[in-house]
């Protein structure tokens, strides 16, 4: 007599935690919020002017004051933060970037007018070298094809000090010039300054996911003698990761208030590993590269272009990210409206 198996019946059911929305939502571990959201904004001179970005669609270079009705249109979405990035005339760039320098420049003009005009908005300021650079690099770059270090550094503790005067409430060093986060905290606390934050690029990797930013403020490294052809020397190799905990060790001790991974997507373990790592706030880039083929895909039909943004943007602050700076900001705090409407 042979006896039947019957199947038993699971204790735990995790679909059960499935079954509607109310409940997907009451349970849902990462609840990603607009106001944790920095829109990175393309600069340029002129008067009411936008030019669409052919490699990043939906985002353009536009003049101050219409970078400024951005702003509004954000903030009344819930993002309150933003990333100032300049277009610089080609006559105003050279190898030193004197032009970093100047109190009247464009970045520290355009930090002026949005902080008038909203004072309770977060301005955030690139510091490097490659916008206003002729041969396209973060830092100086020797007779002999070198970027110099600490000659960088100390150029960029002094455009640290410009945009905080015109003020920038964070600034952001984005070279990866090794000691200019300590650099950077001295210069302004001795300039009186201490209340303005420092988010540090600490893990900024050589990635090849930068073309349409490149595109976007004609900053891609020159291709002549002499001149290095990538910036391999000093933004990190893709390959190490361990490399990365060295750097947002360094970078804390040197007073950072926040840390950044860039690329977001690629380096979701860089994101994690150091999240294990630091009580610091960690911010992720969802880059220009990133944004761009989720829009290309959806212009072909491949891709559903919302769903898979808000997916992208989830996954960075699953991982660890508590700031994500993304072209898609306002887009996705539109459907965050949108969802409670």
């Amino acid at each position: 007599m042979t006896s039947e198996k019957r199947w038993v019946p699971p204790v735990r059911r995790p679909r059960r935690l499935r079954c509607s929305k109310a409940i997907r939502d009451m349970v849902r571990e990462t609840v990603l919020v607009p106001n944790h959201l920095v829109l990175p904004q393309f600069i340029m001179e002129g008067d009411n002017t936008t030019e669409p970005i052919e490699a990043m669609p939906g985002r353009s270079r536009m003049s101050i004051d219409r970078t400024i009705i951005e702003c509004k249109e954000a903030m009344d979405l819930g993002v309150q933060s933003f990333a100032l990035f300049p277009l610089v005339p080609e006559s105003l760039k050279t190898n030193d970037g004197q032009e970093a320098l100047n109190p009247d420049n464009l970045v520290c003009r355009a930090v002026h007018a949005i902080k008038e005009t909203y004072p309770e908005a977060c301005v955030i300021t690139d510091i490097a070298l490659d916008p206003f650079s002729n041969v396209g690099h973060d830092g100086i770059v020797s007779p002999r094809g070198k970027v110099l270090n600490d000659e960088t550094v100390d150029i960029l503790a002094k455009m640290a000090v410009v945009h905080a005067k015109a003020g920038a409430d964070i600034v952001a060093p984005s070279d990866m010039m090794d000691g200019r986060v300590g650099a950077i905290r001295t210069t302004l606390d001795l300039a009186g300054f201490a209340d303005v934050g420092i988010i540090s690029y600490t893990a900024k990797y050589a990635s090849s996911f930068y073309g349409p930013f490149r595109q976007a403020l004609e900053s891609a490294p020159v291709q002549a003698p002499n001149v290095p052809k990538d910036k391999k020397t000093y933004q990190m190799d893709p390959a190490n990761s361990r490399e990365a905990i060295a750097e947002a060790m360094l970078d804390e001790a040197e007073g950072a208030d926040m840390i950044m991974v860039k690329p977001g997507l690629p380096y979701l373990d860089i994101i994690h590993l150091l999240r294990s790592q630091t009580t610091l706030p960690i911010a992720a880039y969802h880059v220009s590269g990133e944004y761009a083929m989720i829009k290309a895909a959806a212009k072909l039909g491949w891709l559903d272009e919302q769903a898979c943004m808000h997916e992208s943007l989830v996954a960075l602050a699953r991982a660890g990210a508590d700031v994500i700076f993304t072209y898609a900001a306002i887009d996705y705090a539109k459907s965050w409206r949108d969802s409670f409407a």
